[in-house]
């Protein structure tokens, strides 16, 4: 057991350009415990603005320890003593009259309490934190939120909770749904990625975990470990929950909702193109449905890690800030004088993780998303594999089958591809897949008929060299353009819902959305493929592939646990209707220049 709670704050003065106070404890009144915090602020006497982030990975494990490649990669300017993954670093900030505060999160670190992420508790940690931050003898009483991924995706939460103090975010490549962008993709469990991401980077951080500092994980818990038992008790363990909860309005779902429109502080969105498999889609809705009068939406390209240090993004990143934290609004930011989005376009085939590469690919500003002139065209999936533009299918009814429970390593898939373009066309924003399809026994001895279907989607681009063009992954790996997904049984749309879109349809994946799925029975699916942009040259094409498990480009963002995915609920074969009465097609976003 360890010993009590004890005051470990301590500060230095002098070792570093700013002042580093160490475990400055923040106390609880939402919860039991506390958090602790390192403060970074400059040495001055004036009172300045306040950067925070909070989230489970450890305020004290240096990124060199955290992610020694990535680390050798960054930006020098954006390198110190002091630098974490995923956060600002605190000599660049403090060096430009910003104070950090960065926070163990609830059940980590340095902070004791119930380990629980992304819930409702530990968002109301948050909003204490940030209202600290705007409280203390040294802030401005400005607080301003930056950082990547997790340390993004909570900004959604917190900033709809409206602590005082808060005055701009900036959630850089971060989900806004749990349950949509990160969890249940279509209602099918991304079991992979929450995995990894739960044993590699947040238990072994948990409160009271042994050896840490053998393992140069960061210190050791100053005030000792915990058993294994204890820390097991302390703990909600997302690798569980996410497999025994499977709707939204479960507690396990519900209880982390939250009401975008409730965000009201200017907010900077920044959306990764390849980030197909996690953030992208909430970044987009985040923009979307934010109630903030001043918000703004800006596209990026390269691994996840990176961008956010390149030299011209904090640059930008500053500018926004001090516009709200500075009163130093040198681009009129508070004046809505940049565009509202700002898109980075993807021509041509530069080869992916080569960010030298992608800087030849130009950008353009927009006054909306999506881009008002878009012309949403019908692609007609026909029985030869064609996508045509132009004719739906009028023949006799056909279908084309594969194998249901397809793995990467035994993909089971069928493509559709366009004819070349004729002259170069832009594809960007939102894409919806109407697909006919039908579920049956791989063989008459199958002793189990399927009772439901998986469906996954992917574009693909292809050269007027004939090549496949493959874009920046989150880990840098090779992606397409982008990926859609759907659950047969959760096929109900909420056709009334204000977000719904003829575009993007919306669904609430509740327990009483259940339909059935009945062998041999065709069913009308309206998949949601997740944004993208392409500028398609003249004599490229479009491919359309429809599967029934993840397939090349998914990385760690896998598909296949075996309690979601049984052999007994989705064995058999699946199949695509073309008729007359049962068409398929994919209704893609393609936007006209400006006139």
């Amino acid at each position: 057991m360890p010993n009590k709670i004890q005051d470990l704050h301590t500060v230095d003065k002098d070792s570093y350009p700013y002042v580093f106070e160490q475990n400055a404890t923040v106390p609880l009144k939402s919860s039991d415990g506390l958090v602790r915090v390192s403060v970074y602020r400059p040495k001055t006497q004036e009172k300045v603005p306040v950067l925070v982030t909070y989230a489970p990975y450890g305020k004290d494990i240096h990124y060199a320890d955290f992610h020694a490649r990535s680390f050798s990669e960054v930006n020098p300017q954006q390198k110190s003593e002091h630098s974490v993954w995923e956060t600002p670093d605190p000599a660049f900030w403090t060096k430009h009259g910003y104070a950090v505060v960065r926070a163990d999160e609830r059940g980590t670190g340095q902070s004791p309490g119930f380990l629980d992420t992304m819930s409702r508790g530990t968002s109301e940690a948050f909003f204490e934190v940030v209202e600290w931050a705007a409280e203390q003898s040294w802030s401005s009483g400005k607080v301003g939120l930056l950082g990547i991924s997790y340390y993004a995706g909570t900004q959604w939460r917190v900033a709809a909770r409206q602590p005082k103090g808060l005055a701009a975010i900036v959630p850089w490549e971060g989900m806004s749904d749990y349950y949509r962008d990160r969890c249940r993709h279509g209602g099918i469990l991304s079991n992979q990625f929450i995995s990894f991401w739960w044993n590699r980077q947040v238990v072994t951080n948990q409160y009271g975990r042994a050896g840490r500092k053998a393992a140069n994980w960061g210190p050791d818990t100053l005030e000792g470990d915990l058993d294994g038992e204890e820390l097991a008790k302390n703990r909600q363990d997302q690798t569980i929950d996410n497999v025994n909860n499977r709707f939204r309005d479960e507690e396990y779902y519900s209880t982390k909702d939250f009401d975008l429109a409730d965000v009201k502080v200017p907010l900077l969105s920044v959306a990764n193109w390849g980030g197909i498999l996690l953030h992208l889609r909430g970044n987009v809705q985040g923009y979307m449905h934010a109630g903030s009068k001043l918000k703004y939406l800006r596209f990026i390209t390269g691994r996840h890690d990176l961008p956010f240090y390149y030299e011209e993004e904090v640059k930008l990143q500053r500018s926004f800030l001090d516009a709200f934290l500075r009163d130093d609004d040198r681009d009129g930011w508070s004046e809505g004088k940049p565009a509202p989005v700002n898109i980075v376009l993807r021509k041509g085939d530069v080869g992916f993780n080569d960010a030298a590469a992608e800087k030849a690919y130009p950008r353009r500003t927009e006054s909306e998303w999506p881009v008002a002139r878009t012309k949403y065209t019908q692609y007609h999936l026909h029985p030869d594999l064609k996508l045509s533009k132009d004719d739906p299918y009028a023949g006799e009814e056909e279908t084309t089958s594969y194998k249901a429970l397809g793995t990467l390593k035994d993909p089971q898939l069928v493509q559709f591809t366009t004819e070349p373009f004729e002259a170069e066309t832009e594809v960007t924003g939102h894409i919806v897949a109407h697909l006919s399809v039908s579920s049956s026994k791989a063989s008459p001895g199958q002793p189990n008929e399927p009772s439901d279907v998986d469906v996954f989607l992917t574009l693909r681009h292809i050269s007027p060299e004939d090549k496949e063009v493959y874009y920046t992954g989150t880990a840098g790996d090779p992606v397409p353009l982008t990926k859609g997904w759907l659950r047969s049984s959760l096929r109900k749309v909420e056709d009334q819902d204000p977000r719904h879109r003829d575009w993007l349809p919306h669904r609430e994946y509740r327990s009483t959305d259940v339909q059935e799925v009945k062998p041999n029975t065709v069913y009308e699916l309206d998949v949601e493929v997740w944004p993208t942009n392409v500028v398609v040259e003249k004599g490229g094409k479009l491919v359309l592939e429809v599967s029934s498990g993840d397939t090349q480009g998914c990385g760690i963002f896998g598909h296949h646990h075996p309690e979601d995915r049984s052999e007994k609920v989705f064995g058999g074969v699946n199949k695509i209707h073309f008729s007359e009465q049962h068409q398929s097609y994919v209704v893609l976003p393609v936007v006209p220049p400006k006139e």
